[in-house]
């Protein structure tokens, strides 16, 4: 089987033992993929007290940086946002953040057909709102 773990230099390091993306044939896999700025590893939009707790976010900065993160890693990886087949995103407030990420999401990604799942979850392994898992299919 034709294989490749991929890791980008221009996207934030991974905040665990995975690399950002692997190829499979003409499969591209990208783990999730949060907000963090890959120069700084700041994350967009948050607002920390004195201790380092999250007192409040900025939903648009966090998808307008995810959505970059995301363009990184598939253009470090030989790919495109065209070549998207699959998103599923990861929100931590649905009710809050849906109708921001959803028109961000469509300006962003205007001219791609991926197929797109949307969750809520509980919480992510950092304080991010948001988290994107892609698949994109090479040379399509």
């Amino acid at each position: 089987m034709d294989t490749d773990v991929i890791r980008v230099d221009g996207a934030p390091a991974p905040v665990g033992a995975y690399p950002h993306a692997r190829r499979v044939g003409a499969l591209l896999f990208l783990s999730g993929i949060g907000p963090r700025d890959p120069a700084t590893n700041a994350i967009p939009g948050n607002v920390l007290d004195a201790e380092g707790a999250l007192l409040s976010y900025d939903i648009e900065a966090q998808c307008r940086q995810v959505f970059a993160n995301v363009r990184a890693v598939l253009e470090g990886s030989g790919a495109r946002f065209e070549d998207l087949v699959d998103v599923t995103v990861y929100l931590t407030d649905m009710a809050r953040d849906f109708p921001i990420y959803n028109r961000l999401y469509a300006e962003a990604f205007a001219g791609v057909d991926a197929c797109r799942t949307t969750v809520e979850i509980n919480a992510l392994p950092t304080p991010i709102a948001i988290e994107l898992k892609c698949i994109a299919a090479l040379g399509s």
